[in-house]
This record gives structure tokens, C-alpha cells and sequence, in this order.
């Protein structure tokens, strides 16, 4: 089982109303918990401030169910979810939302002409290198387009690379991941070409806005 069967297997759980939380270690000893219960429900708690920085078309990359892909298109915004998981994209269209599998270091539609890109659920830490992740959001928006990211909590040990995640089965994966919290943003935002605009926190959840320089 490789690391996107895990978040399949995780997933088909979830909306299956089985427990599927689980954790990824990194050997730094950070630690981040995935809810894919959380992200097959209807809405989390803060998710209306993130919808509410969307003002035009929207990427909502790593969109897993279709939660905030959803949402946006419930608010009459153009958007689009990917995800690298079969049963995200395919959660995501029956509740319709436009999803397509995709990974996002890989051929994106629209390309350079997104007004919005969200990476909502700790999807900063999606391939575990947050300068090559950002540099690749940046290609995707508009020159004033806006990237609004959800951060670890303040305080938060920062981390990236390869972590650990325990299947479903009992076995050990491996998954690049990358945890982001607030006060790593200014110096990654600077060695990625962006700037940070703004941060802020609803609902005990952390976010940023960036935007390309």
C-alpha cells in the first residue's frame, strides 16, 4: 500500500462511517493528525472565513471529498477541486463538486489563471517540501492572485520530509509531509517569490494569505 492507497482506504472509511483518523510521525518527533471523517462532513468550524477570502475562480488543491470545492460553488464561484485520491475525487463529484485527480506538481488546468488557490486542512504540507509547493501555487495563480493557506498552530515545531503513517492494516508508510506553522511563513513566503498578507485564527484553526511579489 503506497501513500495514496492510504488516504483511499482512509477516505472509503470514513464515508463509510468507520473510524479513519490517523497520524504521520516525523523523526523530528512532529506529529500531524489527518480527520478524514472531518473532511467527508459538510463543514468545519472556520471553514466560512476561508470561503469569504474567495472572490473569484478558485483551485482548491488536495480537495480530498469535495467539502470546500463544494462550498464555493454553492457561493456561484467558478472552482475546482484535485487530489491525488480515486475515492476523493470520486466522494467529491457525488456530492457535485467538479473534482479531477490530479497531483498538483503535474498538468494543472488553467494553469497561471487561477484568481484563488486553497490549501485548506494542513495542505501545505502536501509532497513535504513547502518551497517547492509554493513555488508550484505561485506558477498556478494570476500575477495578483491570492493563495490562503491553513497553518499549524503557533508555536508548533516546524518540520519536513518523509513521515510515518500507520494503515489501516497495521503496516508502516511512508508519506512526505511538511508542517508550516506561523512564524515559518515570512522566510518560506521569501523563498518562494510571495509575500505574506495577512494571518488569522477562526474557530481555533490557523490561516495566511499570500500573495505573489
Amino acid at each position: 500500500m503506497n501513500a495514496v492507497a492510504v488516504f483511499d482506504t482512509a477516505i472509503d472509511r470514513a464515508a463509510s462511517g468507520i473510524p479513519a483518523a490517523f497520524t504521520a510521525r516525523h523523526a523530528s518527533g512532529g506529529v500531524h493528525r489527518f480527520d478524514p471523517a472531518a473532511w467527508c462532513g459538510d463543514v468545519i468550524a472556520g471553514d466560512d472565513a476561508l470561503i469569504g477570502c474567495c472572490t473569484g475562480s478558485t483551485l482548491d488543491v488536495g480537495c480530498g471529498p469535495g467539502r470546500l470545492t463544494s462550498a464555493l460553488v454553492g457561493a456561484g464561484l467558478p472552482a475546482l477541486g484535485i487530489d491525488v485520491s480515486a475515492s476523493a475525487v470520486r466522494l467529491a463529484r457525488r456530492r457535485g463538486a467538479p473534482a479531477l485527480r490530479r497531483d498538483v506538481f503535474g498538468p494543472v488546468p488553467a494553469a497561471g489563471r487561477w484568481r484563488h488557490l486553497l490549501l485548506a486542512d494542513g495542505n501545505i504540507g502536501i509532497g513535504g517540501d513547502p518551497y517547492r509547493l509554493l513555488r508550484r501555487c505561485r506558477q498556478l495563480l494570476v500575477a495578483d492572485g491570492r493563495l490562503h493557506a491553513e497553518l499549524a498552530p503557533a508555536g508548533t515545531p516546524a518540520w519536513s520530509g518523509t513521515a510515518t503513517v500507520q494503515a489501516a492494516d497495521g503496516t508502516d508508510r511512508a508519506l512526505p509531509w511538511a508542517c508550516v506553522p506561523p512564524d515559518d511563513l515570512p522566510v518560506l513566503a521569501d523563498g518562494t517569490a510571495m509575500r505574506v498578507l495577512d494571518t488569522w485564527t477562526e474557530a481555533g484553526r490557523w490561516f495566511a494569505t499570500l500573495a505573489p511579489r
